[in-house]
């Protein structure tokens, strides 16, 4: 007879499936997908750190969302279980530490993608609010204040729209860009030829920031794109740019940007995303003294606005999640490999 912990993979019927940093939400979709695959499912609210591997069953996949930390540590605690499957909820995995997880004989995955539109849509979003302040327009109306001082915006319509990172995020956006009917120009290092076919003008980094009224970032985060949007890039954009980020928070050095809000180089700020944010986001804190100052100056500011990474919070895209997470774990479980090898990370 096999170990018990090959028998467990071997068989995904019944395997248990632990969640980490679990939403409601994530309960909601998960069991709504679990159907065709037939795992148990638990949902624990503790996100995966150091101090909380305690919890993990012996043999139990695990389930993982950006914020959690798979350093090596974690890793070799999780084999020291018997873990032999890391599932990531999201797209992005510089939260992983890959090399440790190959080591020690761990099976990743994540979900590539799951609704590039849905993150794409956001960014609009964030630009739309910022521009025409319709957050600050609904408190107003509501508090029967209907004068319109301190409202005006632009007209996207002509205007330049920059965007760094062409993958499949930044490829909606620029597509939604430009029926705004804005000029876009891109950077990444592989450009999209079906894109250029499309009208969008691929430059070098630093023409886009030069020429940008608006700079979205898509790019993903790795040595080439850490705080890509520092003092010194920051000097190359047109003065009152406005800047978007709805990618990854290690993408801009915060206390950079602050001191270019303070001098208006920076004129509309927009994050769904920010450096320190396994600390804050996907929580209510508002009964609580927040001691991040530098998140605290930030949303000081009266032309920034920031969002909880809820760029993915879409029903599709949460489906999508669920399906291809389940799909991904069932298959490495039983042995044989996802259908799309992006799925596989080792």
């Amino acid at each position: 007879m096999p170990p018990a912990d090959i028998y467990i993979l071997q068989n995904s019927k019944g395997m248990k499936i632990q969640f980490f940093s679990a939403k409601p939400y994530d309960k909601q979709f998960f069991e709504q997908y679990n159907s065709e695959t037939g795992f148990e499912l638990e949902f624990l609210e503790t996100g995966l750190r150091p101090g909380t591997t305690s919890v993990v069953e012996r043999g139990a996949a695990v389930c993982v969302f950006v914020n959690d930390q798979v350093n090596a540590e974690v890793i070799r605690a999780l084999a020291e279980k018997g873990v032999k499957i890391i599932a990531l909820r999201s797209a992005g995995f510089n939260h992983v530490d890959l090399d440790a997880a190959r080591a020690a004989g761990i099976r990743v995955c994540r979900v590539p993608e799951y609704s590039p539109e849905a993150v794409a849509e956001h960014a609009m979003a964030l630009l739309l609010t910022l521009n025409r302040k319709t957050h600050k327009a609904y408190n107003r109306v509501r508090e029967q204040n209907f004068a319109l001082n301190g409202l005006m915006g632009f007209n996207l319509h002509g205007k330049t729209i920059g965007v760094i990172g062409t993958g499949k995020i930044g490829r909606a956006f620029c597509k939604i860009a430009q029926g705004f009917g804005c000029r876009v120009v891109a950077y990444d290092i592989f450009p999209d030829e079906q894109l250029r076919q499309a009208g969008v003008v691929y430059e070098t980094l630093e023409e886009v920031l030069r020429i940008s009224d608006v700079l979205s970032l898509h790019c993903p985060l790795n040595d080439s794109t850490f705080e890509i949007i520092n003092k010194n890039t920051l000097q190359l954009m047109k003065p009152g740019v406005t800047l978007i980020n709805t990618s990854r928070g290690r993408l801009i050095n915060t206390k950079d940007v602050i001191n270019a809000l303070k001098a208006k180089q920076v004129g509309l700020l927009g994050l769904d995303v920010y450096e320190q944010e396994e600390a804050l986001f996907f929580r209510d804190l508002s009964g609580s003294i927040i001691d991040d100052d530098v998140i605290q100056r930030l949303m000081s500011f009266p032309n920034v606005l920031v969002t909880a990474h809820q760029g993915f919070f879409t029903e599709e895209a949460l489906s999508e999640i669920a399906r291809v997470t389940l799909g991904s774990v069932a298959r490495l479980a039983q042995g044989s490999e996802p259908e799309n090898t992006a799925v596989i990370l080792v």
